[in-house]
């Protein structure tokens, strides 16, 4: 039996207006972009998670990010990194106008807390894909 090529494509990606602001909300506000499309379990689950996740990074005073050159790997551990804290969206932001710094002090602490800051902008990347599948109607 031949595939037609119908049947292989995948369903056409609605206007940018409908899924691109719950996604700016979703980055902007953790569980935000849940919350506009009436997932409100879902949203603030997320919330939670997400801003536990980083408050609990600033307590356990991690670093965050700046983007810097050097050799390979350490450009692409510190602009990654960098990606991974403003993906928390406003808290970073919020963070950084309240003039946040880390300590330089060496300890496992800190260094769980580094840790913390970019996994909490990683699940908010994750929300933010949930949120376009949502949205662009791929996921119920």
């Amino acid at each position: 039996m031949a595939t037609t090529a119908k049947a292989i494509a995948k369903p056409a990606l609605p206007p940018i207006g409908v899924w691109l602001p719950p996604v700016l909300v979703s980055w902007l506000i953790p569980g935000g972009g849940h919350f506009l499309l009436k997932r409100r379990g879902r949203a603030a689950l997320l919330l939670a998670a997400i801003s536990l996740m980083f408050l609990l990074g600033l307590m356990m005073r991690g670093a965050m990010f700046t983007p810097k050159g050097g050799d390979p790997l350490t450009t692409l551990i510190n602009y990654g990194g960098f990606v991974g804290d403003l993906a928390s969206g406003a808290l970073y932001l919020l963070a950084m106008m309240l003039g946040y710094t880390q300590p330089d002090a060496a300890g496992h602490v800190h260094d769980y807390g580094t840790k913390f800051l970019v996994s909490a902008g990683l699940l908010n990347i994750l929300a933010m894909v949930d949120t376009f599948e949502i949205a662009a109607k791929r996921k119920s």
